[in-house]
C-alpha cells in the first residue's frame, strides 16, 4: 500500500460556496413547494367542493414520491446527486407550469391535473434525495461541523416553511390558487439553475464518475473494480437498513406520525379554515406561527443539540408538535390560541430532524447515503400518500370535530408508546464519533488517517435528511 502523496494529504482550500449553494437550491425548492401545500388542496376544494377529491390528489402525489424515492436510491449514488437534483427539478417546473397554463386556457380535465400531480410528485422524491445527499459534502468543503452544516440546513426548511405558506395563503387571498402553482413552477426552474451553475464542478459526483476517473488514473494492465449493478446497490442499502434496529424503530413510529400529519395537513386544516371561516388567511397564519417558531428551535438545535440529551430532548419535541395542534382545532378556539399552540408545537419540532439525522451520519457510511436515505424515507413516508385519503374519507362519514380529537389521541399514542423501546438508549451511544466510515477505503498512513475532512465536533444530520420527518410535518 502506498503513502498520500503531499498533494492527497493537504487538505483541501476552505469554501463556503457548496454549503451555500445547496442551501439556497433547498431553500426556492422547498419554499414552492410549501407555497403548492396551500394552493392545491385549496385549488380542489374551491373547484369540487368535496375533500374525498382533495384527499385523492394528495394520494396521487405523494405516492409516486415515495415509490419513485424507494427505488432511486442507487441512482442517485451511481449518476451522482447534482446530476439527479437540477434534471429532476427541471421536469418539475416543466410539469408544475403546465398546471396553471392549461388552467387559464380551461384545458385542465381532472384526470390530466392527477397526471401532473403524479409527475411532480414521482420526480420531486429522487430531487428532493439528491439535494440531502449532498450537505455532508458540503460541510466538508466549508469545513463546518455537520452539526452546524445540518442545523443551517434545519432552519433553511423551517425558513421555507415559514414564507411558503404565508406567500401562499396571501396569494391565494387576492390572486387566487393558482398564482401559489405558478410560484412552484418558478422555484423549481430556480432551484435547478443554483445547482446547475453555482455548485463546483466537481461537486457531486456519482459512481460512475470516480470509476471513469479511476480508470484513466489506473496503471494499464491493472486489475481494477467494476462499479456495482443497480439491484447489487439496493440489495447493499436494504441489507444495511435491516441490520440497524434502532433505525428501524425510527421509521415505523415516523411513518405513523407523518401519515397523520399528511391527513391534518392536507385535509383537516383546509376544512378547518373552510368551515371556521378564516379561509386561506388563516392557513398562511398557522404556517407562519408554526414556521417562525420552527426556525427559532432549528437555530438553538444546530447551536447547542449536541450538548443535549437525544432521546429527552427528542420525545419532549414530539409532545409539543404532535397532539396539541389537532385538539385546538377540535375545540374551536379562538385563531390566537390556535396560532400560540402552533407556535410552541413548531419550536418542537425544530429539534426532531436534526437529531434524527446525527444518528443518520452516525451509522450510514457516505456511500451508501442514496440508498440507505432512499429506503429509510420512503419506509417512513410509506403513510403520507394515505393520510389524505383516510382524513378525507373519515370526516366524510363522521365529520371533522371527532377525527381531529382521535388524531391528537392517536398521534400522543404513538409517540408515547414507542418512547418505552429499548433501542432508543442507542440514540447517543455513537455520539461525537463522526462520519460513519466507508469500508471501501483504503487504511492510510497514520498522519493522514489522524487529518480530519472536517472541524472535529459532534456530527448531525440534515432537517430533510434519510429517516427524516415528513413535510407534512409541519401542520399549516
Amino acid at each position: 500500500m502506498t503513502a498520500p502523496t503531499a498533494a492527497e494529504a493537504a487538505p483541501a482550500p476552505r469554501s463556503l460556496r457548496p454549503l451555500v449553494g445547496v442551501l439556497s437550491a433547498m431553500a426556492v425548492s422547498l419554499t414552492g413547494t410549501r407555497v403548492s401545500a396551500i394552493a392545491l388542496p385549496w385549488f380542489v376544494l374551491a373547484t369540487t367542493g368535496s375533500a374525498t377529491m382533495t384527499g385523492v390528489v394528495a394520494f396521487v402525489e405523494m405516492a409516486p414520491y415515495v415509490l419513485v424515492k424507494a427505488l432511486t436510491g442507487p441512482v442517485v449514488d451511481r449518476l451522482g446527486p447534482r446530476v439527479v437534483s437540477w434534471t429532476t427539478d427541471t421536469v418539475s417546473a416543466v410539469a408544475a407550469g403546465l398546471v396553471p397554463l392549461l388552467h387559464g386556457v380551461g384545458l385542465l380535465p381532472f384526470w390530466l391535473l392527477l397526471v401532473l400531480v403524479a409527475t411532480v410528485g414521482a420526480v420531486r422524491g429522487p430531487g428532493d434525495l439528491a439535494k440531502e445527499v449532498m450537505v455532508p459534502e458540503a460541510a466538508d468543503h466549508a469545513r463546518v461541523p455537520l452539526e452546524r452544516a445540518t442545523g443551517l440546513s434545519g432552519v433553511t426548511e423551517r425558513l421555507a416553511s415559514t414564507v411558503g405558506p404565508s406567500v401562499g395563503g396571501g396569494l391565494i387571498a387576492l390572486l387566487g390558487p393558482m398564482a401559489g402553482l405558478t410560484v412552484n413552477a418558478v422555484a423549481f426552474g430556480l432551484g435547478a439553475l443554483v445547482v446547475l451553475f453555482a455548485l463546483p464542478r466537481g461537486m457531486g459526483r456519482g459512481v460512475l464518475s470516480r470509476h471513469s476517473e479511476q480508470s484513466v488514473r489506473s496503471v494499464k494492465g491493472a486489475e481494477r473494480e467494476e462499479p456495482a449493478g443497480y439491484w447489487q446497490m439496493f440489495r447493499e442499502g436494504f441489507t444495511f437498513l435491516r441490520g440497524e434496529p434502532l433505525l428501524l424503530t425510527v421509521i415505523v413510529m415516523i411513518a405513523v406520525t407523518n401519515l397523520l400529519d399528511a391527513g391534518f395537513l392536507t385535509v383537516l386544516v383546509p376544512l378547518w379554515a373552510q368551515e371556521s371561516g378564516g379561509g386561506p388567511a388563516a392557513i398562511g397564519l398557522t404556517g407562519s406561527a408554526w414556521g417562525i417558531a420552527a426556525v427559532a428551535g432549528s437555530l438553538i438545535a444546530a447551536a447547542v443539540a449536541h450538548r443535549l440529551p437525544r432521546r429527552a430532548v427528542f420525545f419532549a419535541g414530539f409532545l409539543l408538535c404532535g397532539a396539541p395542534r389537532f385538539l385546538v382545532l377540535a375545540l374551536d378556539a379562538p385563531i390566537g390560541v390556535v396560532l400560540a399552540v402552533f407556535a410552541v408545537g413548531g419550536f418542537g419540532s425544530g429539534f426532531l430532524n436534526p437529531i434524527l439525522g446525527a444518528v443518520t451520519f452516525e451509522r450510514v457510511p457516505r456511500h451508501l447515503l442514496g440508498r440507505v436515505g432512499a429506503l429509510g424515507d420512503s419506509m417512513a413516508w410509506a403513510g403520507i400518500p394515505l393520510g389524505g385519503l383516510l382524513a378525507g374519507a373519515a370526516v366524510a362519514l363522521s365529520g371533522l370535530i371527532p377525527v381531529l380529537l382521535v388524531g391528537g389521541g392517536l398521534y400522543f399514542a404513538t409517540t408515547s408508546l414507542a418512547a418505552l423501546r429499548p433501542e432508543w438508549r442507542e440514540m447517543d451511544r455513537l455520539r461525537g464519533r463522526g462520519p460513519a466510515a466507508d469500508p471501501r477505503e483504503p487504511v492510510r498512513s497514520s498522519e493522514s488517517a489522524q487529518a480530519p475532512s472536517s472541524v472535529e465536533e459532534p456530527s448531525a444530520g440534515v432537517d430533510r435528511h434519510p429517516l427524516s420527518v415528513g413535510s407534512a410535518h409541519g401542520g399549516g
